[in-house]
């Protein structure tokens, strides 16, 4: 279900929603972002929101994030924040998004475990909802409720973002098709600055090894798409709920491997996940290749820092040559 969309100031928007007798109160500055600013504001009723700003030419950012979280919303297992408007200001140039404000009362006790069921019991709901025969005609997932059986294919509606770097999700009917083809290629073909004639052979022979390194899965599953320890809260429930998808049917297998990217996340997570939907043998094998997409989307937001770990993976899987960076 979309949100209210306004085109006017965050004040005026916040009338329009809560009524003429709210106001605004205070603004309290927020961090962890490096694509938005992030503010907490306090109303006159006493509620409080979030709010994400960005330049008004990047109001795709929050358009696709509202997509995103409804998506995953739409699987009835693991908890997002509601949205509440999006807007855009022309007199400032600025475009934002609003949802409830979460404030951390702790984790529960088990919190690790509820986190590994909840995410495999996502990965295991129907697929049809986001990508389907006729997901190319622009027509979203606003009025799709019908999660029944997945129609195996991978992708996503529309296109959206991993970090501030476009996401292509044009479907495909193979999960491998779709990770090389709008997963390893679009990020290697902006980096391509960064590699001489070497590393490029060393790529190619990693794209064209790619099906005998990757499994397709049993079923397509809807993914969070940028899973780290950033992109969760913790909710009033205690629980972990999801924030800045970046959202696409792929492999779960990709999900679970971003958790490890920078930093594990405790082994009962993993152990509970497992119970629900079992991990499949040589994941472990694999988990370096899907990160190498996050890894090259680093390369190319942040620079040259990231090159030698996408190179470690590239001669890893490709060829030994790439070792001697």
């Amino acid at each position: 279900m979309s949100v209210n969309e306004y085109n006017m100031n965050i004040e005026a928007c916040v009338k329009a929603y809560f009524g003429e007798a709210v106001g605004i109160s205070d603004i309290f500055y927020v961090g962890g972002g490096d694509i938005n600013e992030a503010r907490c504001i306090e109303l006159s009723n006493g509620e409080s929101i979030f709010v994400k700003f960005n330049s008004a030419a990047n109001m795709g950012f929050f358009e696709a994030e509202e997509k995103g979280l409804h998506a995953i919303a739409l699987t009835d297992s693991i908890r997002t924040p509601k949205l509440l408007f999006r807007g855009l200001d022309k007199a400032s140039g600025k475009s934002f998004l609003a949802m409830e404000y979460i404030s951390d009362d702790g984790k529960k006790e088990d919190f690790w475990e509820m986190f590994g069921r909840n995410l495999a019991s996502m990965h295991l709901s129907g697929t049809d909802a986001f990508v389907g025969a006729d997901a190319s005609d622009g027509a979203g997932i606003s009025c799709v409720t019908d999660l029944s059986l997945s129609n195996g294919r991978f992708g996503f509606d529309s296109d959206n973002y991993i970090g501030a770097t476009r996401q292509i999700n044009s479907p495909r009917s193979t999960w491998i098709d779709f990770f090389r083809e709008c997963r390893l290629e679009p990020q290697f073909r902006m980096a391509e600055d960064y590699f001489d004639d070497t590393a490029v052979r060393c790529i190619l022979k990693l794209l064209d090894r790619l099906p005998d390194l990757l499994v397709e899965p049993k079923q397509p599953s809807l993914l969070h798409g940028d899973l780290w320890s950033g992109n969760y809260i913790i909710g009033r429930d205690g629980e972990a709920w999801l924030i800045d998808p970046a959202v696409y049917v792929g492999h779960a297998e990709a999900d679970l491997a971003m958790t490890e990217l920078f930093g594990r996340f405790p082994a009962e997570f993993y152990e509970a996940y497992s119970a629900v939907n079992p991990i499949g043998p040589g994941y472990s094998d694999r988990r370096d290749l899907y990160n190498l997409y996050h890894l090259i989307n680093h390369l190319n937001l942040f620079g040259g820092t990231y090159y030698p770990a996408v190179m470690r993976i590239v001669g890893e899987f490709g060829c030994y040559e790439c070792f001697k960076i």
